[in-house]
């Protein structure tokens, strides 16, 4: 705690004679962020973390890309072509894009950047799932053989959330997943600049002058990606009051997510302005791990299931002020067709702590010593962390309670090892409610064990019915498997969702352009 307050103290204290400098200096235009953690991984394909999500969009680029109604459009792509009864897919790389090492972009780093993401995504792996080759024909080329129609192969290749198909070099892009690349070179608007990371505290962007956006406007995570600043500083500020002083006193101009308690009074000061930054919502969430006991038994997942009161933690999260969140909140984002009310009785009653108390010495539960990994750095985790180990402790749980950072977790939660030699029990944390519209993007509800996202649950029927999703053909057949899945999602409990909230970020009032979804460093400018 003391290194976390030193580092918090530190990058305020410099803040202000810095900013004044660099303003200073003729044509020079500096954006000071705070994001909403640290930046502990850096690799968009080694790591779940949103924070390593947002800091890939600024490195990165992507050859599809969601539009504000999260529809594929291209983005390093010029098009693509379809053949041979759609089992045939050519995609046509834009003129001049190049690396931020002067290096073109070329077919065959596109391809086994291609490669590299579907090892590890889940909607990626359902892709390569019906792919028999991923080539390179020519420089501007990248060819999927197909063993049958995959419509949405675009849809694929431009989703936001973690893992984003970042395009890299061929020689970053051939090396494992579970390795992370050695530097940081994309093709994207900004460049990294590893030689003034500071771990923990610091990470540096200067704009790739070489860049050459689309003529379109820019929309969500498509179109012409305009940049109006020179350079981007993420100054990593754990201690909520420090940061909310530092974006008062104009030190930092843009705080992605402020502490929830400290937006009243950041609406009231003058020179800063409060905005909701994703329209979509953010849905928290509690993920056993369900390798090891005791939430490897699914009647012990469905009894803290059961047991959830989901209000709780959304006020925990956003406030008592419910314009800022929504419950219940089943396993699909309304209003996707995927979303139903089917189970949804279960948590608008949930059961009270004696009941769920018996209900787990019903269900085997022995009194295992349980490892809940709790991010004290990330306030909105943080919180809802708290609500969680008061509950499990409250049922009957034998609760380790772990107060680290959220870098230490997002490390650790790759770990399959029993929580003895270094692993975990259970987590909670957040996922885009964009990421929630299907069974494509929503990887938290996949069944495929060990080669699922953290957490690794084996639910043979989930996995069926997702594959089955990718071929239905209109949307009466995907509403009635979203409502199946959705019934062996409360059965079976691949994770426990605690409700849908929508976080406010908090900016100089200066600040103007900012594209709603995600913290987007394209389009924002000073007014």
């Amino acid at each position: 705690m003391r290194r976390r307050s030193l580092l918090a103290t530190g990058a305020a204290a410099f803040a202000a004679p810095r900013l004044a400098a660099a303003q200073g200096a003729p044509g020079r235009r500096v954006l000071r962020f705070v994001p909403q953690a640290d930046l502990a991984l850096l690799d968009p394909i080694h790591s779940v973390a949103f924070v390593t999500r947002n800091h890939a969009l600024m490195v990165y680029d992507t050859l599809y890309g969601w539009d504000a109604d999260l529809r594929a459009r291209p983005q390093m792509a010029e098009g693509h072509s379809v053949e041979d009864n759609g089992r045939t897919v050519t995609i046509r790389l834009r003129e001049g894009l190049r690396f931020h090492d002067g290096e073109p972009v070329r077919g065959r780093d596109a391809a086994a950047s291609v490669r590299r993401w579907a090892s590890r995504d889940a909607f990626g792996q359902a892709l390569w799932a019906v792919t028999d080759e991923v080539s390179a024909p020519d420089d501007r080329s990248i060819r999927f053989r197909l063993k049958k129609p995959f419509p949405l192969l675009p849809d694929a290749l431009a989703k936001v959330g973690t893992h984003l198909c970042a395009i890299m070099p061929e020689r970053h892009a051939t090396l494992p997943s579970s390795q992370a690349v050695p530097e940081i070179i994309g093709s994207g608007p900004y460049r990294y600049l590893t030689g003034e990371r500071v771990p923990g505290s610091r990470n540096i962007y200067a704009r790739n002058e070489a860049y050459v956006p689309r003529s379109e406007p820019a929309a969500y995570m498509s179109g012409g990606k305009q940049v109006h600043f020179d350079r981007v500083e993420w100054l990593t500020i754990p201690d909520a009051a420090t940061a909310s002083a530092a974006l008062q006193r104009g030190e930092v101009d843009w705080w992605e997510l402020p502490s929830i308690d400290l937006v009243p009074q950041l609406r009231r000061s003058r020179g800063v302005k409060i905005d909701i930054l994703d329209p979509n919502g953010s849905i928290g969430f509690f993920r056993p791990n369900c390798l090891h006991p005791p939430f490897d038994n699914p009647a012990i997942r469905r009894v803290v299931l059961r047991a959830t009161q989901q209000r709780d933690f959304m006020i925990a999260a956003a406030s008592e002020d419910q314009s800022f969140w929504r419950v219940p909140y089943g396993f699909f984002a309304p209003p996707s067709v995927m979303a139903s009310d089917e189970g949804m009785e279960i948590l608008r009653n949930p059961v009270d702590h004696a009941t769920a108390k018996r209900e787990l010495e019903a269900a085997g539960y022995k009194g295992e010593r349980v490892t809940f990994l709790a991010a004290t750095d990330f306030p909105v985790i943080n919180a809802m962390c708290e609500v969680q180990g008061d509950l499990l402790r409250k049922i009957g749980i034998n609760l380790d309670y772990v107060a680290t950072d959220w870098g230490t977790v997002v490390q650790r939660i790759l770990k399959q090892d029993p929580p003895a030699q270094g692993g975990w029990n259970a987590v909670v944390s957040w996922t885009a409610g964009s990421a929630q519209v299907n069974p494509a993007a929503n990887n938290l509800i996949r069944g495929h064990g060990r080669a699922a996202l953290f957490g690794w649950p084996e639910i043979p029927a989930l996995e069926t019915l997702r594959n089955s999703w990718f071929e239905a053909a209109d949307e009466a057949t995907q509403a009635r498997i979203g409502r199946e899945m959705q019934r062996i999602a409360f059965d079976q409990v691949p994770y426990v969702p605690l409700g849908q909230f929508f976080s406010p970020t908090a900016l100089r009032g200066d600040l103007e352009g900012m594209l709603k979804g995600v913290a987007l460093f394209y389009g924002i400018r000073r007014a």
